[in-house]
């Protein structure tokens, strides 16, 4: 089979793990609340924002990850809130997508709370923090900066510099070791630190978050990952690329691959029962003929008038 890897960054970067270290080994004992933070320096373009899925699933997926990561177990359920206090203009948009500054509180089992809140401006730096509090301790992380160098004067005391700004230069260490967290279980064969399961979940509990918001209320955050789900998926969104680029009706059962290639020289049907329900290919190549809809309209118009 093919691996596949999420790309979840903050769960390489070594400050993260160290929480992360710190709640196995029971070094603050068991964990009893988790609170992140995430904050840009800058809010992004209107047009970034449009159509971009809203604050809870182009911004907060990756604390609501982070949170489901430090507490080691699948949320049960989450509220969220959210409000537009920097860029006013994308206050037209649609649901999450009007929001620039949002918080969620996630239960999970045990008692377990998970606190996040974003926002898509920070005047002092990109600002990343995790904080556990366990029933005989607390560990937390601060930002992190170009230097420790640190100025003192009558009037300021503190770092020299602001904290990064930017995305790629914070989490540089994170990718790096993502990226060879990966290779190695290619060369390895073995599995894999972050897998499709664990973005499935993340995105879940990101549009759950979103439903929250928008209905003022507590919203369950199952994780149904099956494979079924997934292939679905894909089958949908290939349908859709199909549509849009013949500009037709197209039936899902036109882009199932009913042969598998493991390698060129070897290849295997399928069985039927892989694929969900109303994706299985057609036997009949007659079955993936759509009717004109243009002639199903004109039908129906004259069924109406006989």
């Amino acid at each position: 089979g093919v691996k596949l890897m999420t790309g979840l960054q903050r769960r390489f970067d070594p400050n993260f793990r160290r929480v992360k270290q710190a709640i196995e080994d029971k070094e603050v004992g068991e964990t009893i609340m988790i609170k992140l933070c995430s904050r840009d320096p800058s809010p992004p373009p209107f047009e970034y924002v449009k159509g971009g899925g809203g604050i809870f699933a182009d911004m907060a997926v990756h604390d609501l990850d982070m949170s489901r990561f430090l507490a080691g177990s699948d949320p049960i359920d989450i509220l969220a809130v959210g409000s537009c206090h920097i860029d006013k203009s994308i206050e037209v948009l649609d649901g999450s997508e009007k929001y620039d500054t949002a918080s969620c509180i996630v239960r999970y089992p045990g008692g377990v709370q998970a606190m996040v809140d974003v926002c898509r401006q920070s005047s002092y730096g990109y600002d990343q923090r995790a904080e556990v509090l366990g029933d005989s301790g607390m560990i937390a992380t601060d930002n992190v900066y170009p230097n420790t160098a640190k100025i003192y004067r009558n009037e300021f005391t503190g770092n020299a510099d602001m904290p990064y700004d930017f995305f790629l230069s914070r989490y540089t260490e994170a990718y790096v070791s993502e990226t060879i967290a990966f290779c190695e279980s290619l060369v390895n064969d073995t599995p894999v630190p972050c897998t499709g399961q664990d973005g499935l979940a993340a995105l879940i509990m990101a549009l759950a978050a979103d439903k929250s918001a928008a209905e003022n209320r507590w919203v369950d955050t199952p994780v149904p990952c099956t494979g079924q789900d997934g292939l679905a998926a894909l089958i949908m969104a290939l349908a859709a690329d199909k549509s849009a680029a013949e500009n037709r009706w197209v039936s899902f059962k036109e882009v199932v691959a009913s042969v598998y290639c493991s390698n060129p020289l070897n290849c295997e049907i399928l069985p039927m029962d892989c694929f969900p329900v109303g994706f299985q290919p057609a036997a009949d190549p007659r079955e993936l003929i759509i009717p004109d809809v243009d002639e199903v309209k004109n039908y129906s118009v004259k069924s109406a008038v006989n």
